[in-house]
């Protein structure tokens, strides 16, 4: 049964398993920009189809893990996802643009297919009550890992180790990651309801929130470029070292307002509109002021910082949310369309932000800062009156 604690063994390996995969994989997302465009000398525009495959087809792989997850066990499901997250640690072997993007795809495939399973393991291994509070936790050292990770990666840097070796290190933590997940224990939750879920009958509001919240995810999805774009704005205008720096910065923001948010919010919808997406197209925007004002550096640190936040309110959110309304045999398939939502929008986004990019980077932020604003507004509209019982 649900532990009435909010931390237990379950919530600590799940964690500090995604700790450990941030640690590894965020490393390889950093320096993909870099490696793509600066090494193996490929146009920006590559970059974005690069990552529109990795999330356009991941899209697919989210989905079928939650429902996967739902049918089968969510921990072998789970675990056989994360240990194939690796892949993505031999990009840096790659000698030409296209193996380096199939390569790095795979492994952010298999990253998706675990994903949703993930979620619902820590759904299961809590209570309603403090449930914000744990996917607080979960995002804070999921985050965290991947900042400790762009520290990593810049003393590599410093000391010029080679990219191809950086990206092979990638493979250690996650590798890690994946054992943690091992040791975790099923709750026999598995194909039941819990009790308390099972006496909350899913309402008219409860049906229109959650539709409006997979719409503006996956409108949010159309506004979310990889933060590889804002990293290669800062490198073109000053140096490589800054422009991975800003990572560091967006990723510490965003694991410290994570925790915060879901250990204090209550109005949850309409936090995750106006501090998640709202304030993600202020920070979209403050990018593009940033270019016009001959790459103010300043102005675009704070801007990834504002981003940071956005993205902890989102992350811890949007699954809190989800969670709430779905039943526990059902909380998989939630949560792999809420990642399949994102990514297809994130397919599109990222054609259309190198695209627009190539013409100027301020069209780029400005489009993406634009959609997201009016996620926002949908979730406002859409989660109107809506009551999260926990």
């Amino acid at each position: 049964m649900e532990s009435k604690k909010w931390i237990n063994s379950n919530v600590l390996l799940i964690s500090f398993s995604a700790f450990f995969a941030d640690l590894g994989y965020q490393t390889a997302v950093a320096l993909f920009p870099v490696f793509l465009v600066l090494f193996l000398k490929a146009p920006v525009y590559e970059f974005g189809i690069a990552n529109a495959v990795a999330f356009g087809v991941g899209s697919i792989f989210g989905y079928a893990g939650g429902v996967l997850g739902d049918r089968f066990n969510d921990k072998w499901i789970a675990v056989l996802g994360n240990a194939l997250i690796p892949i993505l640690s031999l990009t840096g072997l790659a000698i030409s643009p296209t193996v380096a993007v199939i390569l790095f795809a795979s492994g952010w495939w298999a990253r998706n297919f675990r994903s949703p399973s993930r979620r619902k393991m820590l759904v299961e291994s809590t209570n309603r009550k403090n449930r914000g509070r744990v996917f607080g936790f979960l995002h804070a050292l999921d985050i965290g890992g991947g900042m400790f990770s762009i520290v990593l990666l810049l003393v590599f840097l410093i000391h010029g180790l080679d990219y191809r070796v950086i990206f092979l290190i990638t493979a250690i933590p996650i590798t890690i990651s994946t054992v943690l997940l091992l040791f975790t224990r099923h709750t026999g939750l598995h194909g039941k309801e819990a009790p308390e879920k099972s006496a909350a009958k899913q309402t008219d509001v409860d049906r229109r929130t959650y539709k409006g919240i997979i719409l503006a995810t996956s409108l949010y999805g159309f506004s979310s470029y990889s933060l590889g774009f804002p990293i290669l704005t800062i490198a073109q205008s000053s140096n490589s070292l800054l422009g991975i720096g800003s990572y560091a910065v967006y990723l510490g923001v965003s694991a410290v307002s994570g925790y915060i948010i879901g250990s204090r919010v209550v109005n949850r919808v309409s936090s995750l509109a106006k501090t998640g997406y709202i304030l993600s197209g202020i920070g979209t925007f403050g990018l593009a002021f940033a270019y016009l004002l001959g790459h103010n550096i300043i102005l675009l640190y704070a801007s990834v910082a504002v981003l940071g936040f956005s993205l902890g309110a989102i992350e811890t959110l949007e699954p809190t949310i989800i969670s709430f309304i779905k039943s526990i045999r059902e909380v998989g398939s939630g949560m792999g369309s809420l990642s399949a939502s994102r990514s297809i929008g994130i397919f599109l986004a990222n054609l259309i932000m190198g695209l627009l990019y190539v013409i100027s980077p301020f069209y780029s932020y400005a489009y993406a800062g634009i959609v997201s604003i009016a996620a926002g507004c949908i979730v406002l509209y859409s989660g109107r009156g809506f009551v999260s019982r926990g």
